[in-house]
């Protein structure tokens, strides 16, 4: 079967990563640590200070939604493009030009005088986010072999997961305490302290690393997937709430054909020896192929619970926001120990069961967590066992996915295949959130079934067909590599 690209050649620029001593790359670990939470706290901490933005700087409707929305469009749209930069010029230095351009345009946020300067400012931080965000993976890649990325992948999604919730806390505690007089201005100049310890970490310890594949652009191909994505995930922005119109899956419909044309166009570039956005034979690999596909399905299930749920508590029990935010928590607990210890043991030893198991716990304990909300009114002493449940359920597999799909890339190909899983998880978390929605909200009517149940129906499917996926999955998944991913 045919090597990925120059798979062949020798990687002298990698001997930097691999003759590095445990306490470097611990050091080189906590500073990745440091710029993925500062990516996921600022997606989430925006969204307290929205009403204090609209006040004081009368935005819009329409800009607030692009406020919080322009964000993740920019970071999905530009991901593959960021991985490519970091293959050729090497991970570090993408890094550290990546975390320099998302606390300037934190700084341009933070001094917005209207909501045209501040969505300006947001989509700037998402396109420097997509530079930043696909190189953390990279070097863990880079640094780490397969199944030594397991534990330190089931940190990062401790850790990501932690900052998520604590993003919108955190977000009307900076604004409570009106520190310096800033008001909600604070929650966008925080990042810049935190961004000037990630460039001084990442200068001082990430490895000079980079692909040995020859390095330059591919712009026409960046241009035919950003198009694609775009038409997917744009009429889909902003969805929560709301039904989503016949007009945004036509356009979604649309991508496939420029889909298509960009991938014969990768496929062209790689058979002449020129430089592609990717190589297409990564998808000849049957672990990051169906870990890809499990991303997109799992995600696309996980983005719609999280949305339902928070939803139904209010509208299906009428809680109160705090409320709502506090119930998360039980689900939150029980990520964590999905992904920080059952998986981190079992993922080793059991393979691709770590995602059958997964999946499947999260399909059944879906459908009890919106039946006990909605007809089968259980009480809270009820629920909250089953909330762990799911979360328990929603950490094995997510935990889980990130070390499968990439166990078998070559280092190569460590920035094309990070910023294809990202992207993976970006695209199925929007379309999730559209489908389920529109599930829930009205879009869909099945007589006799509730919006409630026949949105559980549609997350327990989509976890169930990531089961099967899944089921298909090599069993001997973190040893020897195929020749064609070899390196």
């Amino acid at each position: 079967m045919r090597r990925c690209g120059c798979c062949a050649k020798a990687r002298s620029d990698v001997v930097h990563a691999d003759a590095m001593s445990p306490r470097q790359k611990s050091l080189a670990l906590l500073t990745l640590i440091v710029a993925q939470v500062l990516e996921i706290v600022d997606m989430t901490i925006v969204n307290t200070a929205l009403p204090a933005i609209k006040a004081e700087i009368g935005a819009g409707s329409g800009a607030a939604q692009w406020i919080v929305a322009g964000y993740s469009l920019a970071f999905a749209l530009l991901l593959m493009a960021g991985g490519r930069l970091g293959d050729s010029f090497g991970y570090r230095r993408m890094f550290l030009i990546g975390v320099a351009g998302f606390s300037l345009s934190s700084l341009a946020c933070g001094m917005a005088q209207d909501g045209t300067q501040l969505v300006a400012a947001r989509l700037a931080q998402g396109a420097t986010g997509a530079i930043m965000g696909p190189q953390v993976m990279a070097l863990i890649q880079v640094m780490f072999e397969p199944l030594q990325r397991v534990s330190k992948m089931a940190l990062f999604g401790i850790i990501g997961g932690l900052a998520a919730i604590a993003g919108p806390v955190l977000g009307g505690l900076l604004i409570k305490a009106d520190l310096f007089d800033l008001g909600w201005r604070i929650v966008f100049l925080i990042n810049l302290p935190v961004g000037v310890l990630a460039l001084v970490a990442g200068w001082r310890y990430l490895p000079r690393a980079k692909s040995a594949r020859p390095g330059g652009y591919d712009l026409a191909g960046m241009g035919w997937f950003a198009a694609a994505l775009a038409l997917v995930m744009a009429p889909f922005a902003h969805a929560e709430g709301q039904a989503i119109s016949l007009t945004a899956y036509g356009l979604a419909l649309a991508s496939v054909p420029l889909g298509w044309i960009g991938w014969r166009h990768v496929s062209a570039r790689v058979a002449q020896g020129r430089v592609a956005l990717f190589d297409p034979a990564l998808f000849a690999i049957p672990t990051f192929r169906l870990g890809l596909l499990s991303s997109v399905v799992f995600a696309a299930a996980n983005g719609g619970f999280l949305l339902i749920f928070a939803f139904a508590l209010q509208a299906e029990r009428g809680q109160t926001p705090l409320m709502t935010g506090l119930l998360h928590m039980p689900f939150g607990l029980g990520a964590m120990v999905g992904i920080g210890v059952l998986g981190r043991h079992f993922l080793p030893k059991l393979g691709r069961w770590v995602l059958v198991i997964g999946g499947g716990v999260m399909a059944l304990s879906c459908v009890l967590v919106f039946g006990g909300i909605g007809p089968w009114m259980l009480s809270w002493t009820a629920l909250v066992p089953v909330l762990v449940l799911a979360g328990i359920g929603m950490g094995l597999a997510t935990g889980s996915l990130g070390p499968i799909t990439v166990a078998q890339v070559d280092r190569d190909h460590a920035g094309a295949a990070s910023s294809l899983l990202k992207t993976a998880q970006q695209l199925g978390a929007a379309v999730g959130v559209a489908v389920c929605g529109s599930a829930y909200f009205g879009g869909v009517v099945i007589p006799g079934l509730r919006p409630l149940l026949l949105a559980a129906a549609i997350i327990a499917g989509l976890e169930l067909v990531c089961v099967a996926v899944s089921l298909r999955l090599p069993g001997d998944i973190f040893g020897r590599r195929p020749a064609h991913a070899a390196g």
